[in-house]
Formats: structure tokens, C-alpha cells, sequence
């Protein structure tokens, strides 16, 4: 039996509230098209793994008794795409709205990194390796 830690992970759903501005800001931002949607979902594919913008609404009956967080409750994650350079990156996200975080800044650890929140609140990175 294989161990789970040697598997792919294939799909990550996120809990948002407004789901259809959401799922435009992807389609903008990313330049992706859903390859699913429903009235409660829309799936996107990132090259090796795919993002589920799910209704929060349908959030509890998958996790329960588990709780689902607000967006007012703070990050605990972010995604990180690696990108070529960072800053022209930073430059095509302002004509689509997108404010950053913070960045683009080089880390103590060899990366240039900038971030920006979609609009339920999940942090997304993008990364430059400078060595």
C-alpha cells in the first residue's frame, strides 16, 4: 500500500462566500477557464492540481463536526506559483485589480517573492528564484 505523503495532492477546495466574484477574478487574474460549474462550485485546473471554489454554504456538510473559518479570521496557508520574474508579474496583475500584500521583496533565503489575496481572502504567492 502506498503511503499517503507519496501521493499527488490532486485537488484543494476553497470556502468562499461570493462565489460567482470569486470565480471572475480567477478567470481574470489567472486567465483560466472553469472546466466545472455548478450552482454551488466552479473547478479550475493549475497544471498538476486543481482549485475548488466552493459556496461556503456547502462547506459545513463536508467537514462537519469540523468548523469552517470566516474570511475575518486570518490566513493559514498560501499557494505559490515559481515564476521566471516576479516583477513583470507584479506588473500584469495591477491592470486587473489586484493590490498586493506585500513585494515584490528578496527573502534571506534566495527568493523574490510578492503576494496578493483573492478576493475570499486566500493568499497566493509568487516566487522568483534569485540563485
Amino acid at each position: 500500500m502506498e503511503t499517503l505523503g507519496s501521493l499527488n495532492i490532486d485537488v484543494t477546495t476553497l470556502f468562499v462566500e461570493d462565489l460567482q466574484r470569486v470565480r471572475a477574478f480567477y478567470q481574470d487574474v489567472f486567465g483560466l477557464s472553469a472546466v466545472y460549474v455548478d450552482a454551488v462550485s466552479a473547478v479550475f485546473n493549475f497544471g498538476n492540481m486543481s482549485i475548488n471554489l466552493l459556496d461556503i454554504s456547502e462547506a459545513y456538510g463536508l467537514i462537519q463536526p469540523g468548523t469552517v473559518a470566516n474570511r475575518e479570521s486570518g490566513s493559514r496557508f498560501q499557494f505559490t506559483i515559481r515564476v521566471d520574474d516576479v516583477d513583470a508579474v507584479c506588473d500584469e496583475l495591477k491592470p486587473h485589480g489586484v493590490a498586493l500584500l506585500n513585494g515584490p521583496v528578496d527573502r534571506a533565503w534566495g527568493v523574490r517573492t510578492a503576494a496578493f489575496m483573492d478576493p475570499a481572502g486566500h493568499v497566493w504567492e509568487i516566487a522568483q528564484q534569485l540563485t
